[in-house]
Protein backbone atom coordinates (compact mmCIF):
# COMPACT_ATOMS: atom_id res chain seq x y z
CA UNK A 1 0.00 0.00 0.00
CA UNK A 2 1.29 3.37 -1.16
CA UNK A 3 2.55 5.81 1.64
CA UNK A 4 2.21 9.91 0.83
CA UNK A 5 5.45 11.98 2.22
CA UNK A 6 4.42 15.56 1.73
CA UNK A 7 7.62 17.99 3.09
CA UNK A 8 8.54 21.68 4.05
CA UNK A 9 11.10 23.24 2.98
CA UNK A 10 11.88 27.24 1.57
CA UNK A 11 13.33 27.29 -2.06
CA UNK A 12 14.66 29.84 -4.26
CA UNK A 13 13.32 30.50 -7.46
CA UNK A 14 14.41 28.82 -10.22
CA UNK A 15 15.08 31.55 -13.54
CA UNK A 16 12.75 31.27 -16.54
CA UNK A 17 13.74 30.13 -19.65
CA UNK A 18 12.76 31.11 -23.58
CA UNK A 19 9.73 29.31 -25.15
CA UNK A 20 10.42 26.16 -27.27
CA UNK A 21 10.38 26.04 -31.11
CA UNK A 22 7.88 24.65 -33.60
CA UNK A 23 7.79 20.34 -34.07
CA UNK A 24 10.36 18.49 -34.82
CA UNK A 25 13.43 21.01 -34.04
CA UNK A 26 15.97 22.13 -31.13
CA UNK A 27 14.94 24.89 -29.34
CA UNK A 28 15.97 26.48 -25.87
CA UNK A 29 13.38 25.32 -22.99
CA UNK A 30 9.81 26.96 -22.41
CA UNK A 31 9.66 29.15 -19.58
CA UNK A 32 6.64 27.44 -18.27
CA UNK A 33 8.58 23.64 -18.39
CA UNK A 34 8.90 22.63 -14.64
CA UNK A 35 12.28 21.90 -12.87
CA UNK A 36 13.59 18.55 -13.87
CA UNK A 37 13.73 16.35 -10.27
CA UNK A 38 16.20 13.32 -10.27
CA UNK A 39 18.38 13.33 -7.63
CA UNK A 40 19.24 9.90 -6.46
CA UNK A 41 20.85 9.61 -3.01
CA UNK A 42 18.80 8.14 -0.08
CA UNK A 43 17.99 9.86 3.50
CA UNK A 44 16.07 9.06 6.15
CA UNK A 45 12.31 9.94 6.01
CA UNK A 46 10.58 12.86 7.47
CA UNK A 47 7.04 13.25 7.67
CA UNK A 48 5.08 16.92 7.92
CA UNK A 49 1.61 18.16 6.69
CA UNK A 50 1.33 19.68 3.36
CA UNK A 51 2.67 22.79 3.05
CA UNK A 52 3.29 25.39 0.10
CA UNK A 53 6.81 26.22 -0.39
CA UNK A 54 7.60 29.94 -1.16
CA UNK A 55 10.81 31.12 -2.81
CA UNK A 56 13.42 32.89 0.00
CA UNK A 57 15.37 34.98 -2.78
CA UNK A 58 15.25 38.74 -3.90
CA UNK A 59 11.32 38.63 -4.62
CA UNK A 60 10.12 35.82 -2.78
CA UNK A 61 6.91 34.27 -4.70
CA UNK A 62 3.53 33.02 -3.30
CA UNK A 63 1.03 31.01 -5.19
CA UNK A 64 -0.94 32.39 -8.08
CA UNK A 65 -4.73 32.42 -7.79
CA UNK A 66 -6.29 29.72 -9.92
CA UNK A 67 -7.79 30.67 -12.80
CA UNK A 68 -11.76 30.20 -12.78
CA UNK A 69 -12.35 28.74 -15.81
CA UNK A 70 -8.84 28.02 -17.26
CA UNK A 71 -7.43 27.38 -20.41
CA UNK A 72 -5.44 24.13 -21.41
CA UNK A 73 -8.16 21.50 -21.77
CA UNK A 74 -6.33 18.73 -23.97
CA UNK A 75 -9.58 17.86 -26.44
CA UNK A 76 -11.09 14.85 -26.55
CA UNK A 77 -10.57 14.32 -30.44
CA UNK A 78 -6.32 15.47 -30.01
CA UNK A 79 -4.68 12.92 -32.21
CA UNK A 80 -1.82 10.77 -30.05
CA UNK A 81 1.88 9.81 -31.96
CA UNK A 82 4.22 7.15 -30.63
CA UNK A 83 7.69 9.16 -29.74
CA UNK A 84 10.63 6.97 -29.56
CA UNK A 85 13.85 8.52 -27.80
CA UNK A 86 17.18 8.93 -30.45
CA UNK A 87 18.61 6.03 -28.48
CA UNK A 88 15.78 3.61 -28.99
CA UNK A 89 15.66 3.74 -24.88
CA UNK A 90 11.96 4.67 -23.82
CA UNK A 91 8.58 5.42 -25.86
CA UNK A 92 5.35 6.75 -25.31
CA UNK A 93 2.31 8.36 -26.82
CA UNK A 94 2.22 12.59 -27.38
CA UNK A 95 -0.11 14.67 -28.67
CA UNK A 96 0.29 15.67 -32.43
CA UNK A 97 1.07 18.72 -33.19
CA UNK A 98 2.72 20.29 -30.26
CA UNK A 99 6.13 21.81 -30.21
CA UNK A 100 9.04 19.39 -29.61
CA UNK A 101 12.11 19.79 -28.18
CA UNK A 102 15.37 17.55 -27.97
CA UNK A 103 18.33 17.03 -26.04
CA UNK A 104 20.24 13.87 -26.11
CA UNK A 105 17.69 11.35 -24.84
CA UNK A 106 15.71 14.04 -22.81
CA UNK A 107 12.35 15.70 -24.84
CA UNK A 108 9.96 18.54 -24.17
CA UNK A 109 6.44 18.69 -25.76
CA UNK A 110 4.93 21.61 -25.48
CA UNK A 111 1.60 23.65 -26.69
CA UNK A 112 0.87 26.85 -25.01
CA UNK A 113 0.56 26.39 -21.02
CA UNK A 114 0.39 22.36 -21.82
CA UNK A 115 3.57 20.39 -21.17
CA UNK A 116 5.22 16.94 -21.44
CA UNK A 117 8.48 16.14 -20.33
CA UNK A 118 11.06 12.94 -20.12
CA UNK A 119 14.53 13.36 -18.50
CA UNK A 120 16.68 10.33 -18.75
CA UNK A 121 19.87 10.25 -15.58
CA UNK A 122 22.24 7.46 -14.21
CA UNK A 123 20.54 6.35 -10.23
CA UNK A 124 22.47 3.23 -8.78
CA UNK A 125 19.58 1.97 -6.98
CA UNK A 126 15.65 2.07 -6.98
CA UNK A 127 13.77 4.72 -6.32
CA UNK A 128 11.09 4.04 -3.60
CA UNK A 129 8.23 6.42 -2.04
CA UNK A 130 10.71 7.24 1.21
CA UNK A 131 14.01 8.05 -1.13
CA UNK A 132 11.71 10.35 -3.48
CA UNK A 133 10.19 12.13 -0.91
CA UNK A 134 13.50 13.26 0.66
CA UNK A 135 15.59 13.45 -2.56
CA UNK A 136 13.64 14.44 -5.68
CA UNK A 137 10.97 16.10 -3.71
CA UNK A 138 13.60 18.37 -2.30
CA UNK A 139 15.15 19.57 -5.21
CA UNK A 140 12.04 20.21 -6.26
CA UNK A 141 11.34 22.53 -3.37
CA UNK A 142 14.60 23.78 -4.75
CA UNK A 143 14.41 24.57 -8.02
CA UNK A 144 10.22 24.93 -8.48
CA UNK A 145 8.15 27.71 -8.12
CA UNK A 146 5.72 28.31 -4.95
CA UNK A 147 5.01 24.00 -4.93
CA UNK A 148 2.61 22.87 -3.12
CA UNK A 149 3.00 19.17 -2.64
CA UNK A 150 0.07 16.46 -2.59
CA UNK A 151 1.21 13.18 -2.83
CA UNK A 152 4.34 10.76 -3.21
CA UNK A 153 2.88 7.56 -3.78
CA UNK A 154 3.69 4.50 -5.58
CA UNK A 155 1.78 3.02 -9.10
CA UNK A 156 1.51 0.48 -11.04
CA UNK A 157 1.43 1.29 -14.59
CA UNK A 158 1.85 -1.07 -18.17
CA UNK A 159 5.54 0.63 -18.52
CA UNK A 160 6.27 -0.87 -14.54
CA UNK A 161 5.98 0.30 -11.35
CA UNK A 162 6.91 3.76 -11.00
CA UNK A 163 6.88 6.61 -8.39
CA UNK A 164 4.45 9.44 -8.79
CA UNK A 165 4.65 12.87 -7.10
CA UNK A 166 1.87 15.48 -8.01
CA UNK A 167 2.46 18.85 -7.13
CA UNK A 168 0.85 22.36 -8.01
CA UNK A 169 2.98 25.37 -8.91
CA UNK A 170 3.19 28.86 -10.55
CA UNK A 171 4.37 29.56 -13.97
CA UNK A 172 7.26 31.65 -15.13
CA UNK A 173 5.99 35.21 -16.10
CA UNK A 174 4.79 35.58 -19.14
CA UNK A 175 7.43 37.84 -20.93
CA UNK A 176 5.32 40.64 -22.11
CA UNK A 177 2.28 41.19 -19.37
CA UNK A 178 4.31 39.37 -16.54
CA UNK A 179 1.58 37.20 -15.91
CA UNK A 180 1.56 33.66 -14.10
CA UNK A 181 -0.92 30.84 -13.87
CA UNK A 182 -1.20 28.53 -11.18
CA UNK A 183 0.19 24.93 -12.75
CA UNK A 184 -0.78 21.24 -12.05
CA UNK A 185 1.68 18.99 -12.43
CA UNK A 186 2.07 14.83 -12.27
CA UNK A 187 5.92 13.55 -12.18
CA UNK A 188 6.38 9.96 -12.73
CA UNK A 189 9.85 8.62 -11.97
CA UNK A 190 10.80 5.08 -14.00
CA UNK A 191 13.61 2.97 -13.25
CA UNK A 192 15.33 0.36 -14.73
CA UNK A 193 18.81 -0.87 -15.48
CA UNK A 194 20.50 1.32 -13.11
CA UNK A 195 18.54 4.52 -15.24
CA UNK A 196 15.40 7.24 -14.26
CA UNK A 197 13.11 8.21 -16.50
CA UNK A 198 11.27 11.03 -15.03
CA UNK A 199 7.93 11.95 -17.20
CA UNK A 200 6.84 15.06 -16.43
CA UNK A 201 3.18 16.24 -17.04
CA UNK A 202 1.70 20.09 -16.34
CA UNK A 203 -1.50 22.04 -17.57
CA UNK A 204 -3.37 24.91 -15.83
CA UNK A 205 -4.86 23.76 -12.49
CA UNK A 206 -8.40 23.00 -12.67
CA UNK A 207 -7.58 22.06 -16.47
CA UNK A 208 -9.41 18.72 -17.56
CA UNK A 209 -6.94 16.34 -18.74
CA UNK A 210 -7.41 13.37 -16.56
CA UNK A 211 -7.66 10.74 -19.39
CA UNK A 212 -5.60 12.35 -21.74
CA UNK A 213 -2.57 12.16 -18.76
CA UNK A 214 -3.75 8.45 -17.82
CA UNK A 215 -3.11 7.74 -21.58
CA UNK A 216 0.36 9.19 -21.91
CA UNK A 217 1.64 8.08 -18.72
CA UNK A 218 0.36 4.10 -18.92
CA UNK A 219 1.85 4.70 -22.48
CA UNK A 220 5.46 5.07 -21.26
CA UNK A 221 7.66 1.70 -21.56
CA UNK A 222 11.41 1.06 -22.05
CA UNK A 223 12.86 -0.64 -24.88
Amino acid sequence: MSKVIPLLILVSMISSTALLGGCGTNSSPSPNTPPNITSSSNKTSTTQQPQTVVGTGSSPEKPVVPEKNPTGDIPDTQAFVTYTSSSDGYELVVPEGWGRTTKDRDVLFQDKLNGVQVTVTQQSSQPTVVSVGNNQVAELKKTGRAITINNVKQVNLPGGSAILITYNSNSAPDPVTGKQVRLENSHYLFYKNGELAALTLWAPLGADNVDQWNRMSASFKWR
